[in-house]
């Protein structure tokens, strides 16, 4: 299961009950997606809740796509921006933190360390192969994205 699988809206029954509609709790379901991309009904929020949504539809739902937002964008936009938060030096609790503050979105700490656990043991066997390719530019490359991202 995807990480943007186990990303939710916080506080959706409040943002359902403002949008007099029902908000799904994942924030990269369909009906969410849509939600957002669509903006209907958005100005019945209140100012700083209206801030994040826009906010995170602005960062996420911004593409050229034809399919937008059923493109895979946002999710690979949302995870260059967790992996960010991570070269940052964050931890799982403070990622977490960060991210519902900024998009009024929450994840548990465990998956998003385990979204980092599987990220560097993906560069691992990255690397490992391209140690036995020989290209050993690229395998330095790798390493260093991995002890970036372990640390």
């Amino acid at each position: 299961m995807a990480i943007t699988d186990k990303i939710y809206v916080k506080n959706h029954r409040q943002l359902s009950s403002q949008l007099e509609t029902n908000v799904p709790k994942g924030a990269f379901k369909g009906a969410t997606l849509d939600l957002l991309f669509q903006g209907e009904g958005l100005e019945k929020l209140d100012d700083a809740t209206r801030e994040r949504v826009l906010d995170f539809a602005s960062d996420f739902l911004d593409c050229d796509c034809d399919d937008n937002p059923y493109c895979g964008c946002p999710e690979r936009k949302f995870i260059r921006y967790l992996l960010e938060l991570r070269a940052q030096g964050l931890g799982p609790d403070a990622i977490v933190d960060v991210m519902s503050d900024d998009y009024m979105v929450y994840a548990y700490p465990g998956d998003v360390l385990s979204f980092l656990d599987d990220g560097v043991r993906t560069l691992e066997a990255a690397e490992a192969l391209a140690r036995v390719d020989g290209a050993d530019e690229k395998r330095d490359e790798i390493r260093r994205a991995k002890r970036d991202l372990a640390k």
